[in-house]
């Protein structure tokens, strides 16, 4: 075990059937003449999930119940000859449910050990959804009222090829192993009993009789076996930042910035703030200039506020953070009421603002203009930056005009608004 563990002491207390499950993972990753470095260890929130400091293998810890979810991902994008196994308590399993069951139905090549004590043991000893009836907790003194579930059952009528319960007694290597093997998704529970909780609260229990009461009888589920999710790596896009995906642009305008500019652009949504700043980026670096921006927007996406961001640079931008930015347009009520606390503040720069909103209070220069009577609500956003540009030439306003003349929104600008 020395391969794969980096220490004899484990982390659980004493008596914990956590310390079997850990060792005979070992077992039986021996057992297959594995390579701990073609291991990814999966674990979470919960007392199982304190092992992954003693694996030398590659291990992720996550958030409370989602190992499932975090196994999936790794597993569906690493080569097939990696093993991922996952680490989940019986609390995590409930929590992150639906996880297990979606990398069942879709058969995603890992093995899930869901560490059953019948509780949340880190968090006091309070019932999971596998806890079974009549079962004491310290919130369920008189014993559960409530049926388990059955998680074997549940992601093998998912579609699993393999599921398993066992009693966490003496060497169940040979069935972890068994599960190792297994082309796409494998669960295997292991049934344990909580030696600072479960005993306490359920004196004289013993868990082979624990598991034929509560109906935990050991077992293998087994389906008609199938191919493995895996990833079409052919047909799989390039990755975005592969040379392949790099887009030289040719700087044919000029720029009188020298130094940085920041800009916030607040509008509507529909109303094309987003689509106009990425434009102004795009004429920004025809202009021989560094650029970057960010957009902002409620989850409802087609209603309310609209706000974007965009930086312009001499030099590169190693970050893109606008606390108080040297530009704020506003286009729109929403745009304002967004962006109004951002505006109080600025003690320089200047804000552009349509004519028919009201002038905040703010320590920058006020400009007020009348972009949506002009251009109407859905050019309202172009018509400011081009405005702007025009005003001020950070960038010629040709610039600008020639990006949005190759646009995909060329149709819905009318010519006048672009000077042709």
């Amino acid at each position: 075990m020395r391969e794969f563990l980096t220490g004899s002491d484990l982390p659980y207390c004493k008596g914990c059937g956590h310390h079997l499950i850990a060792r005979n993972t070992v077992r039986a990753l021996e057992s297959l003449e594995r390579d701990p470095l073609d291991v990814i260890l999966v674990t979470d929130i919960g007392c199982h999930g304190i092992v992954d400091r003693n694996f030398a293998t590659h291990t992720v810890h996550g958030l409370h119940g989602r190992s499932g979810a975090l196994g999936s991902g790794l597993a569906i994008g690493a080569p097939a000859d990696k093993e991922v196994i996952v680490f989940i308590g019986d609390g995590g399993a409930t929590i992150g449910l639906q996880h297990l069951l979606e990398a069942a139905r879709l058969n995603v090549d890992l093995t899930v050990v869901v560490h059953n004590n019948m509780l949340y043991g880190m968090t006091g000893g309070q019932p999971s959804g596998l806890t079974p009836s009549g079962f004491r907790t310290v919130i369920t003194e008189a014993g559960s009222p409530y049926p388990h579930h059955d998680i074997c059952q549940l992601v093998h009528d998912a579609g699993a090829p393999y599921a398993r319960r066992i009693l966490g007694l003496g060497d169940f290597s040979g069935e972890l192993a068994e599960a190792f093997q297994v082309e796409g998704f494998a669960l295997v529970e292991v049934l344990g009993l909580c030696t600072s909780h479960a005993l306490k609260m359920n004196p004289g229990l013993r868990l082979r009789e624990l598991a034929e009461e509560a109906d935990y009888e050991p077992g293998v589920w087994r389906n008609e076996e199938r191919d493995a999710f895996r990833l079409d790596r052919e047909g799989a896009r390039p990755s975005l930042l592969g040379a392949e995906q790099v887009r030289e642009t040719e700087v044919r305008f000029r720029s009188s910035l020298e130094s940085r500019l920041s800009l916030v652009l607040g509008g509507s949504a529909g109303e094309g703030a987003q689509r106009a700043t990425e434009l102004f980026a795009e004429a920004a670096m025809a202009s021989g200039l560094h650029a970057t921006k960010k957009g902002s927007y409620p989850v409802t996406v087609g209603v309310g506020f609209s706000t974007a961001e965009v930086i312009v640079s001499r030099d590169p931008i190693l970050y893109h953070g606008i606390s108080q930015p040297d530009v704020a347009i506003i286009t729109s009520s929403d745009g304002l009421a967004h962006n109004r606390e951002r505006i109080e503040e600025m003690s320089g720069g200047a804000v552009w603002i349509d004519a028919s909103l009201e002038r905040p209070q703010t320590g920058a220069e006020v400009r007020v203009r009348d972009f949506r009577e002009r251009a109407g609500a859905r050019n309202a956003a172009l018509y400011s930056l081009l405005t702007f540009v025009d005003e001020t030439g950070v960038i010629q306003k040709e610039a600008l005009v020639e990006v949005v003349k190759s646009s995909s929104i060329r149709e819905y600008v009318p010519d006048e608004l672009l000077g042709i």
